[in-house]
């Protein structure tokens, strides 16, 4: 791999629909166009018996080949196949994908006469490795070094994947950035010295939407929040579209193509053709000859119906700016400028209900939607290979990590380590300890997400530190840091104090990445849970306040020097007591916070007189 320093260095926007890539030159960035004059390629990779294609060229064949013409990987990278979104969504894909080792979905195509099984990582990669091929052929030479951007939402693997697509592509993946920080570069390097701006980042693409909210002021882009759906862009509205116009051929034609994967994906591309012309005109007309069975489909769309087909999905695209204004403590008023990007954000209902939203605030469209996110990671790029003139240089970005990450602690509870929207790179500690008595080794599950127990948040990994000396409970102190780099990627590691034991662990592998609908409901449900979480916290505080006084007193009258000067009839009534409440946490399975306190009173109300008389007899 190159050096970051070495040669030219580029920034790629792997999109889920189309891709585009860029580069600092002549003091000022290039948005390269590919071997078809375009400035933007399709995210598409096809199989045929002779090739593969990659780009313009698989697209281009994608209605006679649909079985073997893969898109949107990115919405397969750095998920499980048991998904529930990833099964949604193999209802609609023509290609084949199963679930491959560790619950990962592999796409399956035949090329060649022989059928292959891809993850998604590769095919990213070989959409990459065109992108790098059109770079350069633009600049004349070998290209390594890249700035390759991912949605703001992304979680740990899904980074790591990404990045791990790069390495694949023979990219030197010099840093991994969220979309909308790299589409306010594009919007406020040319804003330096203006003053302090407060700007809300409306990143609606191909498959994914981004709400990030930076403060800019002299080249210091500082991320106060995000938020977003990983799940949510313009493929779904042409799904819509794709869905409206199936019923209205089986109505008009009784013919049902749905499952016909040839006509589906004509279709599709006469839908998405329309879903653009729809951002301009007032109607358009759907028209595909020959759909099926030699019959012709005609239909037109108007773009109230567009909107109204889409209307839950526009939506909720504006419902995560409320969000993201929230997490960020800031009220509507304070933003300075809403910016677009993102193909999607040309629908006109969507600006309509964000410029409803934001009391008839101007929406600042000065950024192409399509380029700005790849303008962004190209002056990042230059700004990391050290290429930049004096304004590209003294760039600081300041990004957030989107969820809170902590570790299991006695009673089920997540102890948070990294807060979410906490700014990255970050580096942050803990100190535990041991729960039992001679205790060896500690396993640390990590998670991440907002609620209380870790049942409801998401498991990234796990290791055990070991060995670590034996002592009484409570004792040993074990201090765990846990690493945010600047790609958004975890490192956790633990070392016991006394002795120097230490583990260390970079999440990379966990069976179970994040699914959208979970990320959502970790942040959303936390409010509304807010009541259940606050009584199982009390009830785990009174459960462990219980559980440390009996352990306590267990240890007192075991101790052979302590435990021989209380008289015969009180050591026999602690132990009686101890016994039964050690018997009634075994025994308990569904109990409430105030039965553990009035046990935890019932106890001490035994112990406390006896141990007191104890000490003044001394």
């Amino acid at each position: 791999m190159a050096g970051e320093g070495e040669g030219p260095a580029i920034g790629i926007d792997l999109g889920t629909t189309y891709s585009c890539v860029a580069v600092w030159q002549h003091d000022r960035v290039e948005v390269i166009v590919n071997d078809q004059g375009n400035r933007t390629t399709p995210s598409y990779v096809a199989f045929t018996d002779k090739e593969r294609l990659v780009g313009e060229a698989a697209k281009n064949q994608v209605a006679r080949n649909p079985t073997n013409s893969i898109f949107d990987a990115k919405r397969l990278i750095g998920r499980r196949f048991s998904d529930s979104l990833i099964q949604n969504d193999i209802k609609l894909w023509p290609f084949k994908v199963i679930e491959g080792p560790t619950d990962k979905p592999m796409i399956v195509v035949t090329h060649k006469g022989e059928e292959k099984h891809f993850a998604a990582e590769e095919i990213s990669s070989m959409v990459l490795k065109k992108m790098r091929e059109i770079a350069e052929a633009y600049l004349c030479t070998t290209v390594k070094n890249a700035v390759i951007t991912v949605p703001a939402y992304f979680n740990d693997l899904q980074r790591k994947a990404t990045k791990d697509a790069g390495n694949i592509a023979g990219l030197n993946v010099m840093r991994i950035i969220n979309e909308p920080t790299a589409a306010s570069i594009g919007y406020g390097l040319d804003k330096v010295g203006i003053g302090k701006r407060n700007v809300l980042i409306f990143d609606l693409g191909g498959g994914t939407t981004d709400i990030s909210l930076l403060t800019i002021d002299d080249g210091t882009f500082e991320v106060k929040a995000v938020a977003g759906d990983t799940h949510l862009g313009g493929e779904d509205f042409d799904n819509k579209m794709v869905k409206h116009f199936v019923e209205i051929f089986k109505r008009h034609k009784k013919e049902d193509i749905s499952g016909n994967a040839r006509a589906l994906r004509r279709l599709r591309t006469a839908c998405e053709r329309a879903k653009r012309i729809l951002s301009s005109a007032i109607e358009t007309t759907i028209e595909v000859d020959s759909l099926y069975n030699g019959i012709d489909f005609s239909s037109s769309i108007t773009r109230a119906k567009f909107a109204e087909l889409n209307m839950e999905l526009f939506r909720k695209s504006v419902e995560l700016v409320e969000k993201c204004l929230t997490d960020a403590k800031m009220d509507k008023g304070g933003v300075h400028d809403v910016v677009l990007t993102g193909g999607s954000s040309r629908i006109p209902k969507v600006q309509q209900l964000l410029q409803d939203f934001f009391d008839g605030k101007q929406l600042n469209k000065s950024i192409n939607p399509d380029e700005a996110v790849a303008y962004g990671a190209a002056v990042q790029a230059a700004n990391l290979a050290g290429m930049g003139n004096e304004k590209v240089q003294h760039i600081v970005l300041l990004d957030v990590t989107p969820l809170s990450l902590g570790v299991r602690v006695l009673g089920g509870e997540m102890s948070v380590v990294i807060p979410r929207n906490t700014t990255i790179p970050t580096k942050m500690e803990h100190n535990y300890t041991t729960v039992c008595d001679n205790q060896t080794s500690i396993l640390f599950s990590v998670y991440e997400g907002e609620r209380v127990r870790v049942v409801d948040n998401n498991w990234l990994g796990e290791f055990e530190l070991s060995p670590i000396p034996s002592a009484p409970e409570g004792v040993p102190q074990v201090k765990v840091c846990f690493e945010i780099d600047a790609n958004g990627i975890l490192n956790v590691s633990a070392v016991e104090q006394t002795t120097g034991v230490s583990c260390k662990i970079t999440i990379t592998n966990y069976k179970a990445s994040l699914s959208t609908e979970e990320i959502h409901r970790m942040v959303l449900d936390a409010k509304k849970y807010e009541v259940e979480d606050d009584e199982h916290r009390k009830k785990a505080k009174a459960k462990e306040a219980l559980e440390n006084y009996t352990y306590k007193m267990r240890s007192i009258v075991s101790d052979k020097e302590i435990g021989d000067k209380f008289d015969a009839t009180g050591k026999e009534k602690i132990e009686a007591a101890i016994k039964h409440v050690i018997l009634w946490l075994d025994g308990i399975q569904h109990a409430k916070a105030d039965e553990f306190e009035d046990k935890l009173i019932g106890l001490e109300l035994i112990c406390n007189p006896i141990i007191a008389k104890t000490s003044r007899r001394q």
